[in-house]
C-alpha cells in the first residue's frame, strides 16, 4: 500500500479504498481518522492506522455514510490527547495554529468540510492530506490559511 510519507504519516487518503469507514470506502471520507492517526504518530504513540480507523468508526452511533463528526473527533482526542485545546473561528484558529507544535485543522477545502493534520517543521509547518498535489506540503501557517482557509465556516483547530 502507498499513501504514506517516508517517515510514516498518512498523506493521501485516496489509497485507502480497501478500508471501510462509516459504511463507505475510507478513500471518500477518511480525513478525520487520518488526521487523528497522524498526530498520534507525530507524538510517538504506538498505534496502527487500522486501530484509529476502527475505533473512530465505532464511535459513530449511526451506521450511515458520512464524514467524521466533530463530536467523535472531540471524544477521540479527549481520550488520547486530553491536553489538546480547540479553537473555533478563522482568526482564533489561525492564532492558535501559528503558536502550536502540531494540530488538526477542520476547514472547507474546495467547498467540502475537511480535516488535515499539521506538524511544526522549523519555522514552517508540514500539512498532510490537503488535496491532490499537496499530500505532504510545507509552508507558513499564514500562507496556508491565506491559500486554503478562505471561508469562515467550519474553521476549527485542535492544537498542542
Amino acid at each position: 500500500m502507498n499513501g504514506f510519507s517516508p517517515d510514516g504519516y498518512i498523506i493521501d487518503q485516496d489509497y485507502f479504498d480497501a478500508y471501510e469507514y462509516r459504511t463507505i470506502p475510507a478513500s471518500d471520507n477518511g480525513c478525520g481518522w487520518i488526521a487523528a492517526y497522524n498526530i498520534r504518530h507525530y507524538l510517538g504513540h504506538d498505534v496502527s492506522f487500522e486501530d484509529v480507523l476502527h475505533e473512530m468508526d465505532a464511535m459513530h452511533t449511526l451506521r450511515v455514510p458520512g464524514p467524521t463528526i466533530m463530536a467523535v473527533m472531540r471524544a477521540y482526542l479527549h481520550k488520547y490527547l486530553p491536553e489538546m485545546t480547540e479553537h473555533s473561528g478563522r482568526a482564533a484558529a489561525l492564532e492558535a495554529a501559528r503558536m502550536s507544535r502540531c494540530g488538526i485543522l477542520r476547514y472547507s477545502e474546495a467547498g467540502i468540510p475537511h480535516f488535515i493534520s499539521f506538524v511544526r517543521d522549523g519555522a514552517a509547518f508540514r500539512f498532510f492530506n490537503v488535496n491532490d498535489g499537496l499530500e505532504d506540503y510545507a509552508c507558513g501557517m499564514e500562507t496556508f490559511f491565506d491559500t486554503h482557509v478562505n471561508t469562515p465556516q467550519y474553521v476549527s483547530v485542535f492544537t498542542l
